[in-house]
């Protein structure tokens, strides 16, 4: 049974740092591609980063490059997403997905965690 499950949401202020961790289990990680997307309220959920499967190279939303880095531990089956330099606007719960494209659309995830809420406000 395919599973993810994220961890390492919060509340920060701008300017601070996040870990997000998305722990994989009922597949070998690096089989898959791994995407993370967000959703803010009142908004659609977005790609933000991909780390590919077949060559470990990245992609980024533009509203996120410079400031967050994916990265993947098929030792650990966790992928990873460091956010730094957060911004009001980066506020949203953050989900991770297997994904069979790095297009950074929904239409491209195939199985879902639960997702983690990051705040950042004053």
């Amino acid at each position: 049974q395919v599973q993810l499950v994220e961890s390492g949401g919060g509340s920060v202020q701008p300017g601070g740092s996040l870990r997000l961790s998305c722990a994989v289990s009922g597949f070998i990680l690096e089989l898959y591609s791994i995407g993370w997307f967000r959703q803010a309220p009142g908004r659609d959920r977005e790609g933000v980063s991909c780390i590919s499967r077949s060559d470990g190279s990245t992609r980024y939303a533009d509203s996120v490059k410079g400031r967050f880095t994916i990265s993947r531990d098929d030792v650990e089956n966790t992928v990873y997403l460091q956010m730094n330099d957060l911004r009001p606007e980066d506020t949203a719960v953050y989900y991770c997905a297997t994904v069979w494209s790095c297009a950074l659309q929904d239409s491209a995830a195939m199985s879902w965690g639960q997702g983690t809420q990051v705040t950042v406000s004053s």
